[in-house]
């Protein structure tokens, strides 16, 4: 067949490639898989009404499309194997009438033919489904580039801007970089911060949470104003130091969605610094809390507690619960991590916090149990009788654990022992045929020999 012209084909490649700021070749690659859709849409046209459909989901496995960019057409090719005698005209073709144009071919062979239908040929439908194809074909590729580009991000915060809100989500359009296209990001509910004012072309500062696969969708942007990681990206943004590596930043424990409204966004930071000279939360406060306040700026308000990290644990923890003074910190169970804050009565509710905010946030930020008991009622003897029962219930359920582990390797052991004997005793055809061993040659001519001299012929037999 001649070669379906497509007038402008290099000026379509290009205005495609620019406009979905894909690669010329992935434009050549879509458009020719959506032209195999349509000549598959086009074949299948023929059988409508037919009430065998000869065609299966592999039937069209040996059909490809030439594209030739220099004349602006397309050709449908066609693999065929030689055979003796034709079963299906797709994919078989006779050796006599191969013989016609190539004496030497053979049967086994496979020859590439041309088989483009004529252009008036192929019809409404497959022109249409050529389409829908290759806009699809496009938006795919858009999406798998969209998935390389943002998972492989060395910064993971994102300038986003509002575009318009889905039901509790609000869809945002972020790029990866100067000079690249925008692309859509879903913020979920509960990934809002309860302060930002989300209204239509606002800009934030977002978090990129993740790159997933959604069926029928294809890669998903999901970005976060409440992730930690935010926090630590502004304050490396405005600390020089941390920058530098002078200050580093040890913990974060956030609670950017608190359960109630009465209780505003907050977060923790442990700072700690490799240089003595250095003091790491004035250096992330700033002169004047200058640098802390673009962050909270940025934040919206969200209140920011800094405190300096350290290797004591008892240290740490008072440093933890900052704004509040404490008077002592009791270890009371060092392997359980389960400590006593003791504070004056005045610094109680302070220390608890609103809701009981700020002690949990800083056990999060030390990884410690912490009680927050009042100085002058407590009572060292009956709280030690206290601990020392659930010291004694932890140690229980820890050896209850151990135990039931313990119990469950065994098991595990055992059947595995089991299964090996079983497969020993009753191997499979499989492990059967591997473990037979084949007879060497002298062992045949051996045994050869034997059934020889077994079969004596009988008139020797009666000469004896």
């Amino acid at each position: 067949m001649a070669l379906v012209f497509l007038p402008g084909l290099n000026n379509l490649i290009d205005d495609i490639s620019e406009e979905k700021k894909l690669p010329s070749q992935v434009v050549e690659t879509a458009l020719r898989e959506a032209l195999l859709k349509g000549y598959e849409r086009y074949r299948r046209t023929l059988y409508i009404g037919v009430t065998e459909n000869p065609f299966d989901e592999e039937y069209f496995s040996n059909f490809d499309v030439g594209l030739d960019l220099e004349e602006e057409g397309y050709r449908i090719l066609a693999s065929k194997i030689i055979v003796e005698e034709v079963d299906s005209e797709d994919h078989q073709i006779a050796l006599s009438e191969v013989m016609q144009v190539a004496e030497d071919a053979q049967i086994g062979d496979t020859v590439v033919l041309d088989v483009t239908p004529e252009k008036d040929d192929f019809g409404r439908m497959a022109a249409s489904a050529t389409k829908q194809v290759l806009a699809q074909k496009l938006r795919d590729q858009q999406r798998r580039m969209i998935q390389e580009e943002f998972a492989d991000l060395e910064d993971p915060v994102l300038t986003a801007r509002v575009i318009r809100f889905e039901r509790q989500s609000i869809i945002m359009a972020v790029s990866s970089g100067l000079g690249r296209p925008e692309v859509e990001a879903e913020l979920p509910k509960r990934d809002q911060l309860p302060n930002d004012n989300y209204r239509a072309n606002a800009t934030f500062k977002v978090f990129l949470k993740e790159v997933s696969e959604i069926p029928r969708r294809g890669p998903q942007l999901f970005v976060s104003r409440a992730n930690a990681g935010l926090v630590v990206y502004l304050f490396e943004n405005e600390v020089p130091e941390i920058q530098e590596g002078s200050v580093k930043i040890v913990a974060v424990a956030r609670e950017a969605s608190p359960p109630t409204r009465s209780v505003g966004p907050r977060t923790k930071v442990a700072v700690d610094s490799n240089e003595r000279e250095v003091d790491p939360v004035g250096a992330c406060i700033g002169a004047r809390g200058s640098r802390i306040q673009q962050v909270v700026n940025e934040l919206r308000g969200e209140k920011i507690d800094v405190i300096r990290w350290s290797s004591d644990p008892i240290q740490y923890i008072s440093n933890s619960l900052s704004p509040a003074r404490v008077e002592n910190v009791r270890l009371v169970d060092p392997q359980g991590q389960h400590a006593h804050v003791l504070v004056p009565p005045d610094q109680l509710s302070l220390a608890i916090g609103r809701e009981g905010q700020n002690v949990r946030l800083a056990a999060r930020l030390t990884g410690w149990k912490i009680d927050i008991k009042n100085l002058q009622e407590y009572d060292q003897a009956a709280e030690d009788a206290v601990v020392e029962e659930l010291i004694k219930q932890r140690e229980a359920e820890e050896a209850l654990q151990r135990e039931a582990e313990e119990k469950l390797e065994a098991e595990q052991t055992a059947r595995a022992e089991e299964d090996a004997r079983l497969r020993e005793i009753y191997p499979t055809s499989e492990e059967y045929e591997e473990n037979t061993i084949e007879p060497s040659e002298n062992e045949q001519l051996s045994q050869d020999s034997i059934s020889d001299q077994d079969e004596t012929p009988p008139e020797e037999d009666e000469v004896r």
